[in-house]
């Protein structure tokens, strides 16, 4: 039993997966961005941030420890020159995984592994008619009994009606 073991296994040996996860952090500091499996991503994480930690020490020992590990001398120095100036004030947290649906070939749950530029904001959206007529479109459409004249219908028209229903019925 594997009580108390972290990490995945990713049906790997062992040397399979630490040279899957040394090419994943070369091609990740390369593009910035790679496309994998969830359970790859997860892993992949805490190997990458601490790249960019080594990156953010500078040193000679650092530059030679991430030599160790990336693949690639063109990456090393792009880690050590561009991505780790990024981020100097940054305490940690540099990647974002993103979720991206299932791949359909084998429903394996697929993500996409990102550096963290800056944090994202939501999109002010201002309210309009056309914005209101646009959301209210999608569920004419499914009910199969409205027409376009009853998704335009003035709603005061319907107010005024119930309210004479009522007074007919008070009365």
């Amino acid at each position: 039993m594997r009580h108390s073991k972290s990490g995945r296994r990713l049906g790997r040996t062992t040397s399979h997966r630490i040279a899957m996860f040394r090419n994943m952090v070369t091609s990740f500091l390369t593009h910035e961005k790679i496309v994998t499996t969830d359970a790859k991503a997860k892993e992949l994480r805490p190997i990458a941030e601490k790249m960019i930690t080594l990156g953010k020490q500078g040193d000679l020992h650092a530059v030679r420890q991430a030599a160790a590990y990336i693949r690639d001398k063109q990456t090393v120095t792009k880690l050590f020159s561009v991505i780790a100036p990024r981020f100097k004030e940054r305490p940690g947290g540099y990647t974002r995984i993103v979720k991206l649906g299932i791949r359909p070939g084998d429903t394996a749950e697929m993500s996409l592994i990102e550096l963290v530029e800056e944090e994202m904001k939501a999109k002010d959206v201002k309210k309009t008619r056309k914005s209101a007529t646009r959301k209210a479109a999608p569920l004419a459409a499914e009910t199969p009994v409205a027409t376009a004249a009853s998704v335009d219908a003035p709603v005061a028209e319907s107010a005024e009606s119930i309210e004479s229903a009522d007074e007919k019925a008070t009365d």
